[in-house]
């Protein structure tokens, strides 16, 4: 059997197979996932609607790390499927400044996003919130039955979506978990509708398997060459993948490739000085017309700098690209069937995924576990939580200041 075109004996030697295997799998991943999201629509529906209920209701999505960025993906589609105020916080802010999220007389739904379920800050975060708020309500989503968050579920303020086996990744590098976890995440947010979707879910599946078949050749090569640096742009959702991206080529090179992350418009403003010739920018294309003329205006500026990167353009539907000269074009559809920018997210972040793991493969690291330091961990180690205290106020108390320390090793 092959993953990403290599043999299994081979990706065993180089301690690359659990990261193949988890990027080749994502497609079908989907489709499990939204099969478990039509199992829980009941309930999830049933708790959604007592929850919305509540008046003045704020709605914090959050995780640690790679699942972070899921919040930061869904905070528009939340905000606008609820007509509920939304924020996305990651974990590891709420920990370190939780009066600033959480209020004691302001009803809040707590979105978690959590691989593993037992990162320090992300089990932190609950007890807090639990602690600050008066009327607290929990949407744990999560990949690992075993994990401290999805033990909470019995809990009647809280539910639990367990993702398909398969999405709690074995490699370093959050994969299959990062886009079942957000696929789930959208789907929340049409969860009275879910048999619309799915064929949007079938389409982005498809153009999952058209990017595994298509493209990762041409992305094994471009890992191959003498790049240093990586800049990838995103606007509205895809900015979140950006940022996910731009994680993702990090962590599986150990850090010797920098990379960044911008919106299409921020990125003139400073940003783009880190451009030189060993920069290569990935520009993630958004399906929106109005949107899409300024991202196109981007490029053709970049495209004037005598210090001419290698561009790569992540498209849905690519025709008539001829004008913006790009090295590498990766469009999934020959028609132009527009997804909705949210949906596109799930799959737009493969190349991302393939090309960190071949450039891992490049620098001679080993992609299941890529930090020679061993600084970076499946799960964070070293944390200690500590007491959460404040100065005593109006609508700040004083929270459990004898309790003892929390040293998660």
């Amino acid at each position: 059997m092959d993953y990403l075109g290599e043999k299994v004996s081979e990706l065993e030697l180089k301690g690359a197979r659990h990261t193949a295997e988890e990027i080749s799998g994502q497609p079908k991943l989907w489709e499990e996932a939204f099969e478990r999201m039509v199992f829980y629509q009941p309930q999830v529906s049933d708790f959604l609607k007592t929850v919305f209920a509540v008046p003045n209701l704020q709605v914090i999505l959050t995780g640690a790390g790679t699942s972070a960025f899921i919040g930061e993906v869904l905070q528009r589609e939340f905000q606008k499927s609820t007509g509920k105020s939304t924020r996305a916080i990651s974990t590891t802010d709420l920990v370190s400044h939780p009066a600033e999220s959480f209020q004691k007389s302001t009803p809040t739904l707590l979105v978690s996003f959590a691989r593993s379920g037992d990162s320090p800050e992300s089990v932190a975060a609950f007890d807090l919130a639990e602690a600050i708020v008066d009327r607290i309500f929990h949407l744990i989503i999560t990949c690992n039955p075993d994990g401290k968050l999805a033990q909470v579920g019995k809990k009647s303020n809280t539910t639990v979506l367990l993702m398909p086996e398969k999405a709690n990744d074995k490699a370093l590098a959050m994969t299959g978990s990062f886009t079942c976890m957000l696929l789930a995440g959208i789907l929340t947010t049409q969860i009275d509708n879910l048999s619309e979707q799915r064929q949007t879910v079938k389409k982005i599946s498809e153009y999952g398997m058209v990017i595994l078949n298509g493209f990762t050749e041409k992305l094994k090569e471009l890992a191959a060459s003498d790049f240093k640096r990586v800049v990838f742009l995103g606007s509205g959702p895809l900015k979140g993948i950006a940022e996910e991206s731009q994680l993702k080529v990090q962590e599986l090179t150990d850090g010797a490739i920098i990379c960044k992350h911008d919106s299409f418009l921020g990125f003139r403003h400073g940003p783009k000085a880190v451009i030189d010739e060993s920069t290569l920018i990935f520009y993630l294309f958004s399906n929106d017309p109005y949107v899409y003329q300024y991202e196109v205006d981007l490029v053709k500026s970049i495209r004037s700098n005598p210090k001419v990167p290698y561009c790569v353009g992540v498209f849905e539907h690519s025709e008539s690209v001829e004008e913006l000269h790009l090295d590498l074009t990766i469009g999934v559809s020959p028609l132009k069937n527009n997804v909705s920018d949210v949906f596109f997210t799930v799959c737009s972040v493969l190349p991302a995924q393939i090309l960190g793991f071949y450039k891992s493969l490049h620098l001679g690291l080993r992609p299941d576990i890529p930090s020679k330091s061993g600084s970076i961990t499946r799960v964070v180690q070293g944390v200690t939580i500590y007491p959460y205290q404040k100065p005593t106020g109006r609508n700040t108390p004083v929270l459990n200041q004898n309790a003892a320390i929390k040293k998660f090793k």
